[in-house]
């Protein structure tokens, strides 16, 4: 219609995406050319039964998944432009139990910025990861603890800080808050939230019931995917 505004640009875009993997019986079609996008400034969720290819979606999202077919696109411009190291930079997926590495929280925090996509960018500093720390209300958790004394909602949260501290464009989250406690989940749910309110794009799997947080709710199921309301 003359005089309405275009659609924003998805920030990710995946059309016709397509994941076969082998079974007893053959081949079995895990996503049959799902379409899926996400734009600055919102959360997806995506739900469904155990086994419906939830994880596989975020997996072939993030390019970690051999084998899938299908365009993906960031920000209009396809991945076969974008050096999969930039995309993975980029495109940011965390799986429902991120690890921490041996050490201090500090050291996890600061630990992807040794890595050689971001060299020569300087890791954030002690004072603005205390900063983090306390606006996620970890106030009591000092920056030279071992991470094998941080409880299992403490370690996720830092976890899912560390990826955001990185400044990806899009978060894929994989169940995030399925093992926590109610005050745990609630702290993951408001970061996650604060980094689409920031201009992020997050598709976050779930099976939890919905928290009143994401933009649009889509079930994945027999391989396709079908919006559902919120």
């Amino acid at each position: 219609m003359a005089g309405m505004p275009d659609a924003p640009t998805p920030t990710i875009a995946a059309r016709g995406l397509t994941v076969r993997r082998r079974a007893d019986a053959g081949m079995l079609l895990v996503l049959d050319a799902v379409d899926i996008e996400a734009v600055a400034g919102t959360l997806v969720d995506v739900v469904g039964p155990s086994g419906a290819g939830k994880s596989t979606l975020l997996l072939a999202l993030a390019r970690l998944l051999p084998g899938a077919e299908g365009a993906l696109q960031l920000e209009g411009h396809p991945a076969s432009e974008i050096d999969p190291r930039t995309w993975r930079a980029r495109v940011a997926y965390l799986p429902q139990r991120s690890a921490l590495l041996p050490g201090t929280v500090e050291s996890n925090l600061r630990a992807p910025w040794l890595l050689k996509i971001r060299a020569g960018i300087p890791a954030p500093d002690p004072a603005a990861l205390r900063a983090a720390l306390d606006r996620i209300h970890l106030a009591d958790v000092a920056l030279d603890r071992d991470v094998e004394r941080l409880s299992e909602g403490q370690a996720a949260r830092i976890a899912l800080l560390r990826t955001v501290l990185t400044k990806p464009q899009v978060l894929l989250l994989d169940e995030p808050d399925a093992a926590l406690d109610e005050a745990s989940a609630d702290e993951v749910g408001r970061l996650t939230r604060e980094f689409a309110d920031g201009g992020g794009a997050v598709v976050r799997v779930r099976h939890h019931r919905a928290d009143g947080l994401a933009d649009r709710r889509l079930r994945l199921e027999a391989g396709t995917l079908t919006e559902v309301g919120l």
